[in-house]
Protein backbone atom coordinates (compact mmCIF):
# COMPACT_ATOMS: atom_id res chain seq x y z
CA UNK A 1 0.00 0.00 0.00
CA UNK A 2 1.37 3.41 -1.01
CA UNK A 3 1.57 5.86 1.88
CA UNK A 4 -0.75 8.80 1.11
CA UNK A 5 0.75 12.17 0.25
CA UNK A 6 -0.14 14.72 2.91
CA UNK A 7 -1.29 17.77 0.96
CA UNK A 8 -2.62 19.72 3.91
CA UNK A 9 -4.05 22.84 2.29
CA UNK A 10 -1.09 23.67 0.09
CA UNK A 11 -1.41 24.37 -3.61
CA UNK A 12 0.02 21.75 -5.97
CA UNK A 13 0.99 22.43 -9.56
CA UNK A 14 1.23 19.68 -12.13
CA UNK A 15 4.88 20.40 -12.88
CA UNK A 16 6.07 16.87 -12.17
CA UNK A 17 4.72 13.39 -11.51
CA UNK A 18 4.47 13.67 -7.71
CA UNK A 19 0.66 13.34 -7.60
CA UNK A 20 0.20 11.37 -10.82
CA UNK A 21 -0.61 7.69 -10.59
CA UNK A 22 -2.08 7.24 -14.07
CA UNK A 23 -2.80 9.31 -17.13
CA UNK A 24 -5.32 7.92 -19.61
CA UNK A 25 -5.25 9.67 -22.99
CA UNK A 26 -4.06 12.80 -21.15
CA UNK A 27 -0.56 14.18 -20.72
CA UNK A 28 1.57 16.67 -18.83
CA UNK A 29 2.16 19.63 -21.14
CA UNK A 30 4.67 22.46 -21.00
CA UNK A 31 2.82 25.69 -21.72
CA UNK A 32 4.08 28.40 -24.08
CA UNK A 33 4.80 31.79 -22.47
CA UNK A 34 3.56 34.81 -24.40
CA UNK A 35 6.21 37.38 -25.40
CA UNK A 36 5.22 40.90 -24.40
CA UNK A 37 6.81 44.34 -24.48
CA UNK A 38 10.42 45.44 -24.04
CA UNK A 39 10.63 46.71 -20.46
CA UNK A 40 14.17 48.08 -20.48
CA UNK A 41 16.77 48.98 -23.09
CA UNK A 42 20.34 49.01 -21.79
CA UNK A 43 21.31 52.23 -23.49
CA UNK A 44 22.91 54.40 -20.79
CA UNK A 45 26.70 54.99 -20.79
CA UNK A 46 27.20 52.76 -17.73
CA UNK A 47 25.12 49.85 -19.06
CA UNK A 48 25.66 48.62 -22.61
CA UNK A 49 26.04 45.37 -24.54
CA UNK A 50 27.23 43.20 -21.65
CA UNK A 51 24.37 43.84 -19.24
CA UNK A 52 23.31 40.51 -17.77
CA UNK A 53 22.49 38.61 -14.55
CA UNK A 54 19.19 40.32 -13.87
CA UNK A 55 16.95 39.68 -10.86
CA UNK A 56 13.30 40.76 -10.49
CA UNK A 57 11.78 41.24 -7.01
CA UNK A 58 8.19 42.22 -6.18
CA UNK A 59 8.29 44.14 -2.90
CA UNK A 60 4.95 45.59 -1.80
CA UNK A 61 3.80 48.12 -4.39
CA UNK A 62 7.04 48.18 -6.38
CA UNK A 63 9.03 45.90 -8.65
CA UNK A 64 12.82 46.11 -8.54
CA UNK A 65 14.84 44.95 -11.54
CA UNK A 66 18.49 44.48 -10.60
CA UNK A 67 21.21 43.92 -13.20
CA UNK A 68 24.86 44.22 -14.09
CA UNK A 69 25.89 47.22 -16.16
CA UNK A 70 28.95 46.53 -18.30
CA UNK A 71 30.00 48.40 -21.40
CA UNK A 72 33.14 46.49 -22.44
CA UNK A 73 35.06 43.59 -20.88
CA UNK A 74 38.11 45.79 -20.35
CA UNK A 75 36.22 48.07 -17.92
CA UNK A 76 34.79 47.36 -14.44
CA UNK A 77 31.15 46.33 -14.12
CA UNK A 78 28.60 48.17 -11.97
CA UNK A 79 25.36 46.97 -10.38
CA UNK A 80 22.14 48.83 -11.16
CA UNK A 81 18.41 48.90 -10.41
CA UNK A 82 15.27 49.91 -12.30
CA UNK A 83 11.89 50.44 -10.62
CA UNK A 84 8.28 49.84 -11.68
CA UNK A 85 4.84 50.03 -10.07
CA UNK A 86 3.31 47.42 -12.40
CA UNK A 87 6.13 45.13 -13.59
CA UNK A 88 5.73 46.50 -17.12
CA UNK A 89 6.99 50.08 -17.18
CA UNK A 90 10.41 50.52 -15.61
CA UNK A 91 12.33 53.70 -14.81
CA UNK A 92 15.86 54.29 -13.59
CA UNK A 93 15.84 56.02 -10.19
CA UNK A 94 18.57 58.54 -9.43
CA UNK A 95 20.23 56.79 -6.51
CA UNK A 96 23.16 59.25 -6.37
CA UNK A 97 25.28 56.66 -4.56
CA UNK A 98 28.19 56.18 -6.98
CA UNK A 99 29.80 58.37 -9.60
CA UNK A 100 30.10 57.27 -13.20
CA UNK A 101 32.91 59.27 -14.84
CA UNK A 102 32.09 62.26 -12.64
CA UNK A 103 28.29 61.97 -12.88
CA UNK A 104 26.32 60.81 -9.81
CA UNK A 105 22.93 61.11 -11.52
CA UNK A 106 22.56 57.40 -12.23
CA UNK A 107 20.93 54.22 -10.95
CA UNK A 108 24.13 52.48 -9.86
CA UNK A 109 23.67 50.85 -6.46
CA UNK A 110 27.01 49.02 -6.10
CA UNK A 111 30.39 49.71 -7.64
CA UNK A 112 33.00 47.41 -6.14
CA UNK A 113 34.51 45.04 -8.66
CA UNK A 114 34.72 42.07 -8.63
CA UNK A 115 31.70 41.93 -6.28
CA UNK A 116 29.49 43.91 -8.67
CA UNK A 117 30.03 41.44 -11.52
CA UNK A 118 27.57 38.63 -10.62
CA UNK A 119 24.96 39.41 -7.95
CA UNK A 120 21.60 37.82 -7.08
CA UNK A 121 19.51 39.70 -4.47
CA UNK A 122 16.53 38.31 -2.55
CA UNK A 123 14.23 39.45 0.26
CA UNK A 124 14.99 37.54 3.43
CA UNK A 125 11.60 36.40 4.77
CA UNK A 126 13.02 34.59 7.79
CA UNK A 127 11.18 35.53 10.98
CA UNK A 128 13.15 37.96 13.13
CA UNK A 129 15.62 39.02 10.46
CA UNK A 130 17.17 42.43 11.10
CA UNK A 131 15.66 45.34 9.15
CA UNK A 132 19.18 46.29 8.08
CA UNK A 133 19.54 42.87 6.42
CA UNK A 134 16.06 42.53 4.90
CA UNK A 135 17.65 42.31 1.46
CA UNK A 136 20.48 39.85 0.97
CA UNK A 137 22.51 38.73 -2.00
CA UNK A 138 25.24 36.32 -3.06
CA UNK A 139 28.11 37.89 -4.98
CA UNK A 140 31.20 36.42 -6.59
CA UNK A 141 34.71 37.46 -5.63
CA UNK A 142 37.28 36.54 -8.29
CA UNK A 143 40.81 36.51 -6.91
CA UNK A 144 43.92 37.61 -8.79
CA UNK A 145 45.78 34.87 -10.72
CA UNK A 146 48.36 32.89 -8.77
CA UNK A 147 51.83 32.15 -10.09
CA UNK A 148 50.41 29.32 -12.21
CA UNK A 149 47.77 31.60 -13.72
CA UNK A 150 44.87 29.97 -11.85
CA UNK A 151 42.12 32.19 -10.40
CA UNK A 152 40.02 31.12 -7.45
CA UNK A 153 36.49 32.41 -6.91
CA UNK A 154 34.29 32.50 -3.81
CA UNK A 155 30.77 33.60 -2.93
CA UNK A 156 30.39 36.49 -0.50
CA UNK A 157 27.30 37.92 1.14
CA UNK A 158 25.77 41.35 0.64
CA UNK A 159 23.09 43.10 2.74
CA UNK A 160 20.73 46.04 2.34
CA UNK A 161 17.76 47.53 4.17
CA UNK A 162 15.99 48.86 1.07
CA UNK A 163 17.55 47.28 -2.02
CA UNK A 164 19.25 50.56 -3.00
CA UNK A 165 22.14 50.86 -0.55
CA UNK A 166 24.33 47.76 -0.21
CA UNK A 167 27.25 46.63 1.93
CA UNK A 168 29.39 43.53 1.95
CA UNK A 169 28.54 41.12 4.77
CA UNK A 170 31.97 40.92 6.38
CA UNK A 171 35.21 40.16 4.60
CA UNK A 172 35.15 36.35 4.63
CA UNK A 173 33.59 34.25 1.84
CA UNK A 174 30.46 32.22 2.58
CA UNK A 175 30.72 29.44 -0.02
CA UNK A 176 34.00 28.25 -1.50
CA UNK A 177 33.32 24.90 -3.24
CA UNK A 178 32.25 26.07 -6.69
CA UNK A 179 33.38 27.95 -9.78
CA UNK A 180 30.73 30.69 -9.51
CA UNK A 181 31.38 32.18 -13.00
CA UNK A 182 27.66 32.81 -13.43
CA UNK A 183 24.72 34.19 -11.47
CA UNK A 184 24.50 32.27 -8.19
CA UNK A 185 21.14 32.47 -6.41
CA UNK A 186 20.05 32.06 -2.80
CA UNK A 187 16.88 32.42 -0.71
CA UNK A 188 15.29 31.66 2.63
CA UNK A 189 13.11 28.56 2.30
CA UNK A 190 10.05 28.59 4.54
CA UNK A 191 9.46 24.96 3.54
CA UNK A 192 12.88 23.84 4.78
CA UNK A 193 13.46 26.57 7.39
CA UNK A 194 16.94 27.24 6.13
CA UNK A 195 18.80 29.21 3.48
CA UNK A 196 19.37 27.52 0.13
CA UNK A 197 21.95 28.41 -2.52
CA UNK A 198 22.15 27.12 -6.08
CA UNK A 199 25.41 27.92 -7.81
CA UNK A 200 27.76 27.13 -10.69
CA UNK A 201 30.26 24.33 -10.70
CA UNK A 202 31.83 22.06 -13.29
CA UNK A 203 31.40 18.31 -12.95
CA UNK A 204 32.16 15.23 -14.99
CA UNK A 205 28.98 13.70 -16.37
CA UNK A 206 28.97 10.08 -17.49
CA UNK A 207 26.53 9.18 -20.24
CA UNK A 208 25.95 6.68 -23.02
CA UNK A 209 26.64 7.30 -26.68
CA UNK A 210 25.72 5.09 -29.63
CA UNK A 211 28.65 4.17 -31.82
CA UNK A 212 29.35 1.87 -34.76
CA UNK A 213 30.10 -0.99 -32.37
CA UNK A 214 27.26 -0.27 -29.94
CA UNK A 215 26.79 1.97 -26.90
CA UNK A 216 29.86 3.32 -25.15
CA UNK A 217 30.28 5.23 -21.90
CA UNK A 218 31.31 8.86 -22.29
CA UNK A 219 32.61 11.31 -19.69
CA UNK A 220 32.22 15.04 -20.25
CA UNK A 221 32.92 18.02 -18.02
CA UNK A 222 29.80 20.18 -18.05
CA UNK A 223 28.56 23.32 -16.39
CA UNK A 224 26.52 21.91 -13.50
CA UNK A 225 24.53 23.21 -10.53
CA UNK A 226 25.37 22.73 -6.85
CA UNK A 227 23.02 23.16 -3.88
CA UNK A 228 24.15 24.16 -0.38
CA UNK A 229 22.20 24.92 2.81
CA UNK A 230 22.68 27.15 5.86
CA UNK A 231 20.74 27.92 9.02
CA UNK A 232 22.16 31.44 9.44
CA UNK A 233 23.41 32.52 5.98
CA UNK A 234 26.97 32.65 7.38
CA UNK A 235 27.90 29.00 7.87
CA UNK A 236 27.14 26.77 4.89
CA UNK A 237 27.17 23.00 4.52
CA UNK A 238 29.25 21.59 1.64
CA UNK A 239 27.42 21.74 -1.66
CA UNK A 240 25.93 18.76 -3.51
CA UNK A 241 25.96 18.50 -7.30
CA UNK A 242 22.35 18.37 -8.50
CA UNK A 243 21.34 15.46 -10.68
CA UNK A 244 18.43 15.36 -13.12
CA UNK A 245 15.42 13.04 -13.08
CA UNK A 246 12.67 12.36 -15.58
CA UNK A 247 9.89 10.02 -14.54
CA UNK A 248 12.03 8.68 -11.69
CA UNK A 249 14.95 7.86 -14.00
CA UNK A 250 18.12 9.74 -14.83
CA UNK A 251 17.70 12.47 -17.42
CA UNK A 252 20.49 13.75 -19.67
CA UNK A 253 22.66 16.50 -18.25
CA UNK A 254 22.95 19.63 -20.35
CA UNK A 255 25.03 22.77 -20.11
CA UNK A 256 23.05 25.18 -17.96
CA UNK A 257 24.77 28.54 -17.76
CA UNK A 258 22.49 30.03 -15.10
CA UNK A 259 19.93 28.15 -13.03
CA UNK A 260 17.46 30.85 -11.74
CA UNK A 261 15.97 28.61 -9.04
CA UNK A 262 13.43 30.22 -6.70
CA UNK A 263 10.40 29.16 -4.61
CA UNK A 264 7.23 29.69 -6.63
CA UNK A 265 5.38 32.50 -4.86
CA UNK A 266 1.99 30.72 -4.84
CA UNK A 267 3.45 27.35 -3.80
CA UNK A 268 6.78 28.02 -2.06
CA UNK A 269 7.46 24.33 -1.42
CA UNK A 270 8.00 24.01 -5.19
CA UNK A 271 11.24 25.55 -6.46
CA UNK A 272 10.93 26.64 -10.08
CA UNK A 273 14.08 26.89 -12.19
CA UNK A 274 14.41 28.74 -15.52
CA UNK A 275 17.92 27.78 -16.59
CA UNK A 276 19.65 29.07 -19.69
CA UNK A 277 20.71 26.13 -21.88
CA UNK A 278 24.07 26.90 -23.48
CA UNK A 279 24.75 25.22 -26.83
CA UNK A 280 28.45 25.76 -27.40
CA UNK A 281 29.81 25.62 -30.96
CA UNK A 282 26.29 25.48 -32.38
CA UNK A 283 25.76 28.38 -34.77
CA UNK A 284 22.47 28.99 -36.55
CA UNK A 285 23.34 32.17 -38.45
CA UNK A 286 25.83 33.00 -41.15
CA UNK A 287 29.06 34.95 -40.84
CA UNK A 288 27.46 37.78 -42.82
CA UNK A 289 24.55 37.95 -40.37
CA UNK A 290 26.95 37.99 -37.44
CA UNK A 291 28.88 40.84 -38.99
CA UNK A 292 25.72 42.87 -39.61
CA UNK A 293 24.71 42.49 -35.94
CA UNK A 294 27.93 43.97 -34.58
CA UNK A 295 27.95 41.21 -31.98
CA UNK A 296 31.13 40.93 -29.89
CA UNK A 297 33.61 38.39 -31.22
CA UNK A 298 33.37 36.26 -28.06
CA UNK A 299 29.66 35.56 -28.64
CA UNK A 300 29.61 34.28 -32.21
CA UNK A 301 29.96 30.51 -31.91
CA UNK A 302 27.05 29.40 -29.71
CA UNK A 303 23.32 29.83 -29.16
CA UNK A 304 21.05 29.58 -26.13
CA UNK A 305 17.46 29.03 -25.08
CA UNK A 306 15.64 28.69 -21.74
CA UNK A 307 14.31 25.53 -20.09
CA UNK A 308 11.87 24.77 -17.29
CA UNK A 309 12.49 22.39 -14.41
CA UNK A 310 11.58 22.06 -10.76
CA UNK A 311 12.88 20.67 -7.51
CA UNK A 312 11.39 20.18 -4.07
CA UNK A 313 12.66 20.47 -0.49
CA UNK A 314 15.14 17.83 0.54
CA UNK A 315 15.80 16.70 -3.02
CA UNK A 316 19.25 16.64 -4.57
CA UNK A 317 17.95 16.58 -8.12
CA UNK A 318 15.96 18.63 -10.58
CA UNK A 319 12.88 17.16 -12.20
CA UNK A 320 13.21 17.38 -15.98
CA UNK A 321 9.72 16.26 -16.90
CA UNK A 322 9.98 18.58 -19.90
CA UNK A 323 13.13 18.43 -22.02
CA UNK A 324 11.80 20.88 -24.60
CA UNK A 325 12.70 24.58 -24.54
CA UNK A 326 10.46 26.82 -22.45
CA UNK A 327 11.56 29.93 -24.36
CA UNK A 328 12.81 29.38 -27.90
CA UNK A 329 14.92 32.00 -29.66
CA UNK A 330 12.65 34.38 -31.54
CA UNK A 331 12.69 35.05 -35.29
CA UNK A 332 15.66 37.20 -36.24
CA UNK A 333 19.39 36.55 -36.29
CA UNK A 334 19.94 38.85 -33.27
CA UNK A 335 18.23 36.22 -31.07
CA UNK A 336 20.63 33.46 -32.12
CA UNK A 337 23.98 34.53 -30.67
CA UNK A 338 25.67 33.19 -27.54
CA UNK A 339 24.19 34.03 -24.11
CA UNK A 340 21.05 35.47 -25.66
CA UNK A 341 17.62 34.50 -24.25
CA UNK A 342 18.87 34.27 -20.65
CA UNK A 343 15.97 34.37 -18.17
CA UNK A 344 15.92 36.98 -15.44
CA UNK A 345 16.11 35.51 -11.94
CA UNK A 346 12.56 35.52 -10.52
CA UNK A 347 8.87 35.12 -11.43
CA UNK A 348 6.38 37.76 -10.21
CA UNK A 349 2.64 38.38 -10.27
CA UNK A 350 1.71 41.28 -12.56
CA UNK A 351 -2.09 41.07 -12.55
CA UNK A 352 -5.03 39.36 -10.85
CA UNK A 353 -4.70 36.36 -13.19
CA UNK A 354 -1.22 36.88 -14.65
CA UNK A 355 2.39 36.26 -13.74
CA UNK A 356 5.48 37.41 -15.59
CA UNK A 357 9.09 36.54 -16.05
CA UNK A 358 11.69 38.36 -18.10
CA UNK A 359 14.37 37.48 -20.64
CA UNK A 360 17.57 39.30 -21.58
CA UNK A 361 17.86 39.61 -25.35
CA UNK A 362 20.70 40.56 -27.71
CA UNK A 363 23.59 40.02 -25.31
CA UNK A 364 26.89 41.54 -26.48
CA UNK A 365 25.00 43.52 -29.13
CA UNK A 366 24.43 47.29 -29.17
CA UNK A 367 20.66 46.88 -28.56
CA UNK A 368 20.85 44.71 -25.42
CA UNK A 369 17.36 44.70 -23.84
CA UNK A 370 14.93 42.94 -21.48
CA UNK A 371 11.57 41.55 -22.64
CA UNK A 372 8.63 40.49 -20.48
CA UNK A 373 6.85 37.15 -20.96
CA UNK A 374 3.47 36.35 -19.41
CA UNK A 375 1.57 33.26 -18.27
CA UNK A 376 -1.64 32.68 -16.36
CA UNK A 377 -1.08 32.12 -12.65
CA UNK A 378 0.28 28.59 -12.07
CA UNK A 379 0.46 28.25 -15.84
CA UNK A 380 3.93 26.82 -16.39
CA UNK A 381 2.44 23.43 -17.21
CA UNK A 382 -0.89 21.61 -17.23
CA UNK A 383 -2.55 18.25 -17.45
CA UNK A 384 -3.97 18.36 -20.96
CA UNK A 385 -6.85 16.21 -22.26
CA UNK A 386 -7.96 16.26 -25.91
CA UNK A 387 -11.50 16.76 -27.16
CA UNK A 388 -12.01 13.00 -27.24
CA UNK A 389 -11.40 12.87 -23.50
CA UNK A 390 -8.75 11.86 -20.99
CA UNK A 391 -8.23 11.16 -17.31
CA UNK A 392 -5.82 11.88 -14.47
CA UNK A 393 -5.91 9.56 -11.47
CA UNK A 394 -3.84 10.68 -8.50
CA UNK A 395 -1.93 8.73 -5.93
CA UNK A 396 -3.61 8.53 -2.51
CA UNK A 397 -3.64 11.90 -0.73
CA UNK A 398 -4.70 13.28 2.63
CA UNK A 399 -5.96 16.86 2.90
CA UNK A 400 -7.39 19.49 5.19
CA UNK A 401 -10.12 21.82 3.97
CA UNK A 402 -13.74 22.03 2.89
CA UNK A 403 -13.54 22.62 -0.89
CA UNK A 404 -11.35 21.51 -3.80
CA UNK A 405 -10.11 24.62 -5.60
CA UNK A 406 -9.02 24.13 -9.21
CA UNK A 407 -7.18 26.30 -11.73
CA UNK A 408 -8.49 25.10 -15.09
CA UNK A 409 -9.50 26.05 -18.61
CA UNK A 410 -11.79 24.29 -21.06
CA UNK A 411 -13.08 25.12 -24.48
CA UNK A 412 -16.72 26.08 -24.92
CA UNK A 413 -17.35 22.43 -25.73
CA UNK A 414 -14.97 21.10 -23.08
CA UNK A 415 -15.61 19.60 -19.67
CA UNK A 416 -14.02 18.78 -16.32
CA UNK A 417 -15.50 16.51 -13.67
CA UNK A 418 -14.02 15.14 -10.45
CA UNK A 419 -14.63 11.83 -8.74
CA UNK A 420 -13.26 11.07 -5.27
CA UNK A 421 -12.40 7.47 -4.42
CA UNK A 422 -11.29 5.71 -1.25
CA UNK A 423 -7.72 4.47 -0.99
CA UNK A 424 -8.75 1.13 -2.50
CA UNK A 425 -10.05 2.88 -5.61
CA UNK A 426 -13.77 2.60 -4.89
CA UNK A 427 -15.89 5.71 -5.70
CA UNK A 428 -17.20 7.31 -2.51
CA UNK A 429 -20.99 7.80 -2.45
CA UNK A 430 -21.85 11.45 -2.96
CA UNK A 431 -18.59 12.03 -4.85
CA UNK A 432 -18.94 9.60 -7.77
CA UNK A 433 -18.48 10.60 -11.40
CA UNK A 434 -22.23 10.17 -11.96
CA UNK A 435 -22.88 12.72 -9.18
CA UNK A 436 -20.18 15.21 -10.25
CA UNK A 437 -21.03 18.54 -11.88
CA UNK A 438 -19.40 19.52 -15.17
CA UNK A 439 -17.37 22.67 -14.37
CA UNK A 440 -16.50 23.87 -17.86
CA UNK A 441 -15.07 27.39 -18.18
CA UNK A 442 -11.81 29.21 -17.50
CA UNK A 443 -11.02 30.03 -13.85
CA UNK A 444 -7.98 30.59 -11.70
CA UNK A 445 -9.95 29.57 -8.59
CA UNK A 446 -12.94 27.43 -9.55
CA UNK A 447 -14.29 24.63 -7.38
CA UNK A 448 -15.11 20.99 -7.94
CA UNK A 449 -18.80 20.27 -7.33
CA UNK A 450 -21.24 17.40 -7.00
CA UNK A 451 -25.02 17.23 -6.79
CA UNK A 452 -24.90 18.01 -3.08
CA UNK A 453 -22.57 21.02 -3.59
CA UNK A 454 -18.85 21.66 -3.11
CA UNK A 455 -18.28 20.52 0.48
CA UNK A 456 -15.59 17.84 0.94
CA UNK A 457 -14.91 18.43 4.65
CA UNK A 458 -16.32 15.00 5.57
CA UNK A 459 -13.35 13.45 3.73
CA UNK A 460 -10.63 15.60 5.34
CA UNK A 461 -7.91 13.57 7.04
CA UNK A 462 -8.93 10.40 5.18
CA UNK A 463 -6.78 8.88 2.40
CA UNK A 464 -8.54 9.47 -0.92
CA UNK A 465 -7.80 9.25 -4.64
CA UNK A 466 -8.87 11.98 -7.06
CA UNK A 467 -10.05 11.12 -10.56
CA UNK A 468 -10.23 14.00 -13.04
CA UNK A 469 -12.22 13.24 -16.20
CA UNK A 470 -11.59 15.91 -18.82
CA UNK A 471 -12.33 16.81 -22.42
CA UNK A 472 -10.60 19.61 -24.35
CA UNK A 473 -9.37 20.91 -21.02
CA UNK A 474 -6.27 21.93 -19.08
CA UNK A 475 -5.79 21.52 -15.33
CA UNK A 476 -3.02 23.73 -13.93
CA UNK A 477 -3.19 23.38 -10.16
CA UNK A 478 -5.31 22.25 -7.23
CA UNK A 479 -5.60 22.79 -3.50
CA UNK A 480 -8.07 22.17 -0.70
CA UNK A 481 -9.32 25.36 0.95
CA UNK A 482 -11.66 26.49 3.72
CA UNK A 483 -12.48 24.80 6.99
Amino acid sequence: MIAPIDLGSRRELFVDSLLVDRLKKASLQLREPQPREIVLKHDTPWEGPFCLYHTIIHDGDRYLLFYRGWQVPSEPAVYCVAVSDDGVHFDRPEVNEYSWKGNRQNNIIFDQEPFSHTVAPFIDTRSGVSAAQRYKALSRNLLAPDRDGKREAFLHGMISADGFHWDLLGSEPLITDGKFDSQNVGFWSEAEEQYIAYYRTFSVYEGMEEGDTGPTTTATSLRRIKRATSKDFINWEPGVVMDYRQGGKSAPAEEFYINQTRPYFRAPHIYVALPARFMDQRRAISAAEIKSLDVHETQRSACSDACFMTTRPGNTWYDRTFMEAFVKPRIGSNHWTARCNYPVDGVVQTGPEEMSFYVCEHYAQPDNQVRRYSLRLDGFTSVRAPHSGGELITKPVVFTGAELELNYATSAAGSLRVEIRDEDGRPIPGYTLRESIDIFGNRIAGHAAWKHGTDVSALAGRPVILRFVMGDADLYSMRFVGS
